[in-house]
């Protein structure tokens, strides 16, 4: 948390992320500080928060150093095993406690998660006035709901607690495959007003009914179901609390995720990474053949190698 929310500097725009003092996650982590301070033009000075679970185990001295030098602040916070065993209610938790730490020192708060690389200026987070949250759409389906089919009893689930009301649900097109499904936004690139601390409410209603009755006979249904209900939940939360024209869909060079780009069957497929504004990945660079698999050009894999350690 800010000690002194009126002595820090306001911002127009501040990045933050999380990571965990794991091998990949520290690669990830100093990965997409770099290429932010190396890419992203007029925003490559702009604060990085990265925020680490307290839970008895550090972050290397390596990394912590590298991203010391990277100018990154880094900032742990309390979590509870129970918590942290949870696919992903760890980062749930990170985001929230992100909004609190910026809520007065800046007007947008960049959320991203640590497995993403930017490649140029991400522009387009410097969101219009009336916008409140800068957003993608799923990759694909998977438990998504299709908008050509009556709502499942999951989606009802999710609508029902988040008090999502129903004009509120528009159609959107998933990243990869291009199907029409009801709203389900990506965890992995929020951008919003922590003015109006949607994350905070995010973290509220996922902890609120994450561990309900109703929502884990999901969980044995579909392993799926646990894994993303943090993102279901992020969409009830979402719908619930902004009107449609709050939202602004980014570009689909946005989030675009390398490790399906053997799948992505639409025009906006891109030939080469260059050709995007942000990449997400799967930890590529442990693939020893990545170098030749991947669909960049030479300079940008060789920015990347000389960054991943040996």
């Amino acid at each position: 948390m800010v000690s002194d929310r009126n002595s820090e500097k306001h911002e127009r725009l501040v990045f933050a992320s999380i990571v965990y003092p794991t091998k990949s996650s520290e690669t990830n982590a100093l990965l997409l500080a770099d290429s932010i301070r190396t890419f992203a033009g007029s925003l490559s000075g702009n604060p990085i928060l990265y925020f680490t679970p307290e839970f008895g185990k550090q972050l290397s001295s390596t990394a912590k150093d590298r991203l010391i030098s990277l100018n990154v602040k880094m900032t742990p916070f309390k979590i509870d095993l129970e918590t942290l065993q949870f696919p992903l209610a760890a980062d749930v938790l990170a985001a929230a406690v992100a909004e609190s730490a910026v809520y007065s020192q800046t007007d947008l708060l960049a959320w991203l998660g640590t497995n993403t690389v930017v490649i140029q200026e991400p522009g387009a987070f410097l969101l219009q006035k009336e916008k409140n949250l800068g957003y993608r759409p799923v990759h694909h389906t998977l438990i998504g709901s299709r908008y050509d089919k009556a709502i499942d009893e999951f989606w009802t689930l999710v609508y029902r607690h988040c008090k999502v009301p129903q004009d509120r649900i528009f159609p959107m097109k998933t990243h990869i495959d291009g199907t029409r499904i009801r709203p389900y936004f990506n965890a992995g690139m929020l951008i919003t007003r922590p003015r109006e601390l949607l994350l905070q409410k995010w973290s509220n209603t996922f902890f609120d009914l994450y561990q309900k009755l109703p929502f884990q006979e999901f969980y044995k249904k579909d392993e799926l179901y646990k894994i993303f209900v943090h993102q279901a939940l992020l969409s009830g939360a979402i719908l619930s609390n902004f009107e449609t024209d709050e939202l602004a869909e980014l570009p689909p060079t946005y989030n675009y995720p390398l490790h399906l780009h053997t799948e992505d069957v639409t025009i906006h497929r891109p030939s080469v990474m260059e050709e995007v504004v942000t990449f997400r990945h799967e930890s590529f660079y442990q693939d020893e053949e990545w170098t030749k698999k991947m669909p960049a050009k030479q300079q940008l894999r060789q920015w990347l190698a000389e960054r991943i350690p040996k």
